[in-house]
């Protein structure tokens, strides 16, 4: 067993660092009740969220059920193990049920259509305790942060790593040298996770460890696209700009259109133009990289646009996000209005028995102008979601406030209807106008009246 493994925290009180969110875990589920948020547990990876969660858990006898972002995370699979898991008991004999969706700043794609609509629907309809986890707390929806209270994990000291890393070391029975310990924390960027990890590939097999035995394990330190954007602007030097666009996991295109994405945060108009100029030189090479296959041609595309930009903004830095170029979103827009209209398809085409290809070239329009007139009828009628009535009456605040009525009305009818059904009409009398009763109704006439029957 690797030691991440081996020594992951059991109880809370194992939990290294991070004592506030710690505390602020158990205080939430002590006295936990369906009347309380979901937890969001955020932070960068390596710094204990998930294994504090699974502490928790152990700490309050609870069984988990969790879904990461390896599982597919479609509407129907969230519903069918979350869903259930959160209205139902455990047989295990646990006093509860902790559901630990990890990841959930990653759901997006076609894989993950109508995850994050189901889990703010298990949240609002949850009977156990809820914690999702994420790295990036800003990438997640408003509703989805409203619906949750946040708990941050903040990254380890150098100095909070060590003392553990001795501590695995004397249970190992591997003597180490305390400034090899020291270069691993350092070295670990506040991942605790990492750490360890380069603590077991540098000792494993050994008896002692050494400075230098920690140099073939450590972390990989590959830049970021935030991190060289950043250098971009703020003037690193040139021989680090390029040393960092070799580094990063995104290909010299991609580099480009982060750097369209801040030029705005250039200081002055001039600037500007001088970036967007060096952009579109570094563009002519990218083309020609594809279309001639010769990918030697980046190269000159990274130095002209990373050193160029530069220059331009002269190290003036950024004051903001860095954000992606504002076609991405649009692009995405576009892409989930087609997989919104091709489900919508797919439904209706089921309901009323007729082709999608016929639907959509022959009657969609019709359906619109119908749908318009009335859209709080189609919408029971047809099932329709927000984004699909959308599709149809082309007002999103408007099909997002029908959607919202149309489900409190059915909410009401149904609470109604089960306080009838639990409260039914006792000890009645019969009024005046009152239909006859079956023995009034079969009641002999009176001698000599003759009848049809």
């Amino acid at each position: 067993m690797d030691w991440v493994e081996k020594y992951r925290p059991q109880r809370l009180q194992d939990v290294v660092g991070n004592s506030g969110a710690v505390r602020q875990m158990y205080e939430w589920a002590r006295d936990w009740s369906r009347q309380k948020k979901p937890l969001l547990l955020y932070g960068k990876p390596g710094i204990g969220k998930t294994s504090s969660a699974h502490a928790l858990a152990n700490d309050m006898n609870w069984e988990v059920v969790e879904l990461n972002a390896s599982d597919q995370r479609t509407k129907a699979a969230l519903e069918r193990v979350a869903g259930s898991g959160s209205t139902t008991a455990s047989l295990s004999g646990a006093s509860r049920k902790l559901i630990l969706l990890d990841e959930a700043d990653n759901l997006h794609g076609q894989a993950d259509r109508g995850g994050a609509k189901a889990i703010l629907e298990i949240i609002a309809a949850s009977q156990q305790p809820m914690i999702l986890i994420a790295n990036d707390y800003y990438s997640l929806s408003r509703e989805l942060k409203a619906a949750t209270e946040p708990v941050q994990f903040r990254a380890f000291q150098a100095r909070s790593i060590v003392p553990r890393l001795r501590q695995i070391c004397a249970a190992e029975g591997v003597a180490c040298d305390p400034l090899a310990l020291d270069e691993i924390g350092r070295r670990a960027g506040g991942d605790m996770r990492a750490a360890v990890n380069m603590l077991y590939a540098a000792a494993i097999g050994k008896e002692h460890l050494a400075t230098g035995d920690v140099h073939t394990s450590a972390k990989d330190q590959r830049s970021t696209i935030f991190e060289l954007v950043g250098a971009v602007f703020s003037g690193r030097r040139d021989a680090d700009l390029l040393r960092m666009a070799v580094e990063v996991e995104d290909t010299p295109d991609t580099i480009e259109q982060w750097l369209e994405g801040s030029i705005d945060q250039m200081p002055d108009h001039a600037s500007r133009t001088k970036g967007y100029a060096c952009l579109a030189r570094a563009d002519e090479y990218i083309g020609r990289t594809y279309r001639r296959q010769y990918y030697t041609l980046w190269r000159y595309a990274n130095a002209v646009m990373l050193l160029g930009v530069a220059d331009a903004a002269g190290g003036h830095g950024i004051h903001g996000r860095i954000m992606p170029p504002s076609r991405w979103q649009k692009m995405g827009a576009s892409k989930k209005q087609k997989t919104v209209r091709a489900g919508l398809s797919r439904k209706l085409s089921e309901m009323t028995h007729t082709p999608e290809d016929a639907l959509r070239e022959e009657f969609f329009t019709a359906i619109s102008i119908l749908i318009e007139q009335d859209p709080a009828g189609y919408v029971r009628e047809f099932q329709l979601d927000a984004d699909e009535l959308a599709l149809f009456i082309h007002d999103k605040a408007r099909a997002v406030k029908v959607v919202k009525e149309v489900a409190k009305e059915e909410k009401a009818k149904e609470k109604k209807a089960s306080g009838k059904e639990k409260n039914p009409a006792k000890g009645k009398k019969p009024r005046d106008d009152d239909p006859p009763g079956d023995a009034e109704a079969r009641r002999d006439p009176p001698p000599g009246q003759a009848t049809l029957f």
